[in-house]
C-alpha cells in the first residue's frame, strides 16, 4: 500500500489512524513550507521521528539532560563527517557514551516535540511507503535520531500534542489577561481587595477549560476520526483512564483508549468486541440514551471489560453516551481505578459529547451527499 497525497486534503490525524488501525509498517515523509519531517511506523507504533522544523537535534537534547558533554557531541559530529548516513545517536551509542535507556527516554520526548510540531503544519506533501524501511536518500534531513525499541501508539501522540497546543494557547490568554487586568485596573483591583481573592476568581473547573478550547475545533472537524480523538483528549483531562467504544446493533468495539496501564493497550482495545445483548448494564444505558454515573455492575459483559482493563474491580464509573440520528453510535467509558480518587464535574464533558453527537451526524450527511454525487455522476 502506498498512501499519498497533501495536508490540505488529508490531515495529520487521519494518516496516523489509518496507519494505526491498519497496524502498518513502513516510512511516512511529509514535505512542505515549514520544511521536511520523517515517521517511521512499525505494526502501527511510531518508532522514530525527525524534522528539520524544530531548531535544536538529539544531540542538543541529550546536552540538555545532562546525559552527555559538548566535547563528546563534537568528537561524535566529526565522526559523522564520515559516516553521513549514520544517525548522531548510533555514533553516540557506538563510542559507549551514552546508555540505550537514556536514548530511548530521550527520543521518546523528542518524538512527541516532532509530532507535536507537525500538528501546526498547514500544507505539505505526504508519502508513505508500505514495509519500506530503507532510510538512506529518502530525505534531505541531515540526522534521523534513534529508533525506539517500543513505538508509540500515534493516538497518544495526537492527544499529547494537541494538549501541549491547549495549554499553549490557555496560559498566553491568561498572560494577555492578566496584563490587561494590571494595567488598567491595579487601583480598582486593590481597593476591591482582588489580590486576596484573585485565584479564586481566576480559577475554573477543568471540563468548562476544555470546553471552551475544544468547542471550536469540534466545529470543524476534518473526519469522523478527529471527532473521536478530540472526545478521548477532552475526557483524559478529567479522568484516569478510559475506553471509547463505537454501538452497533448488538455489539460493541473498542475504538481508542487513553490510561491504560497494560501491555499494548491501543492493540487490545482495538480487538475487543463484546456483545451488549448479553449485558443487562449496557442495555439499559443504550436504550435510555443516558449518561451514567455509579457502581460498575456485574454481568457477563462486565467482567469481560473489568479483565481488560486490568486491576481489581473499578468501585466507580462513568458512560457517556455519544447520540447521531437518535441512536447511541458509541459510548466513552472512564473510571479513576488508577488512582482512587473521586470524579469530578463532568457538565462540561457532557455538553462537548452532545455537539459531537451532533458533528458525527453532520459528518454522516456530508458522506451520503458526497456518495450521492459520485453515483449520479458515474451515471
Amino acid at each position: 500500500m502506498s498512501l499519498a497525497g497533501r495536508l490540505e486534503d488529508l490531515a495529520l490525524a487521519d494518516i496516523f489512524q489509518i496507519l494505526s488501525v491498519g497496524r502498518k509498517t513502513g516510512t511516512l515523509i511529509v514535505n512542505g513550507s515549514r520544511g521536511t519531517a520523517l515517521i517511521v511506523f512499525k505494526n502501527g507504533m511510531i518508532v522514530r521521528a525527525e524534522t528539520d522544523d524544530l531548531e535544536r537535534n538529539l544531540g542538543d537534547n541529550l546536552i540538555d539532560a545532562g546525559l552527555i558533554k559538548e566535547t563528546i557531541l563534537n568528537l561524535a559530529l566529526e565522526v559523522k563527517k564520515k559516516l553521513p548516513a549514520t544517525p548522531i545517536a548510533e555514533i553516540l551509542f557506538d563510542l559507549g557514551s551514552v546508555k540505550h535507556e537514556h536514548l530511548e527516554k530521550v527520543t521518546r520526548k523528542r518524538i512527541e516535540k516532532v509530532v507535536c510540531r507537525l500538528l501546526l503544519w498547514e500544507d505539505g506533501d505526504f508519502q508513505f511507503e508500505l514495509d519500506d524501511l530503507d532510510l538512506a536518500g529518502k530525505t534531505s534531513l541531515k540526522d534521523l535520531g534513534w529508533e525506539l525499541s517500543k513505538g508509540l501508539s500515534p493516538e497518544y501522540l495526537l492527544m499529547e500534542g494537541a494538549r501541549v497546543q491547549d495549554e499553549s494557547t490557555q496560559s498566553f490568554a491568561k498572560t494577555e489577561e492578566f496584563s490587561f487586568t494590571d494595567a488598567e485596573t491595579e487601583e480598582e483591583g486593590a481597593d476591591a481587595g482582588w489580590d486576596d481573592d484573585w485565584e479564586t476568581q481566576t480559577s475554573e473547573r477543568k471540563d468548562i477549560t476544555a470546553l471552551k478550547s475544544l468547542t471550536h475545533e469540534l466545529r470543524f472537524p476534518n473526519s469522523a476520526s478527529e471527532i473521536t480523538l478530540l472526545i478521548l483528549r477532552f475526557a483524559s483531562d478529567i479522568f484516569h483512564r478510559g475506553i471509547l467504544f463505537m454501538i452497533g446493533k448488538s455489539e460493541m468495539v473498542g475504538l481508542g483508549q487513553f490510561g491504560l496501564e497494560i501491555e499494548q493497550a491501543d492493540e487490545k482495545v482495538r480487538a475487543t468486541m463484546l456483545h451488549i445483548d448479553q449485558s443487562p448494564f449496557f442495555s439499559k444505558i443504550v436504550t435510555e440514551q443516558m449518561a451514567y454515573r455509579g457502581p460498575f455492575e456485574k454481568d457477563r459483559v462486565t467482567e469481560h471489560l473489568a479483565a481488560l482493563l486490568g486491576g481489581e474491580w473499578p468501585k466507580e464509573v462513568a458512560i457517556f453516551p455519544v447520540i447521531a440520528e437518535g441512536r447511541v453510535v458509541a459510548f466513552l467509558f472512564c473510571d479513576n481505578y488508577t488512582t482512587g480518587e473521586s470524579f469530578g464535574e463532568t457538565e462540561g464533558l457532557e455538553i462537548f459529547i452532545n455537539h459531537a453527537g451532533l458533528a458525527l451526524e453532520k459528518s454522516l450527511l456530508q458522506r451520503r451527499i458526497q456518495e450521492m454525487e459520485q453515483k449520479r455522476d458515474a451515471g
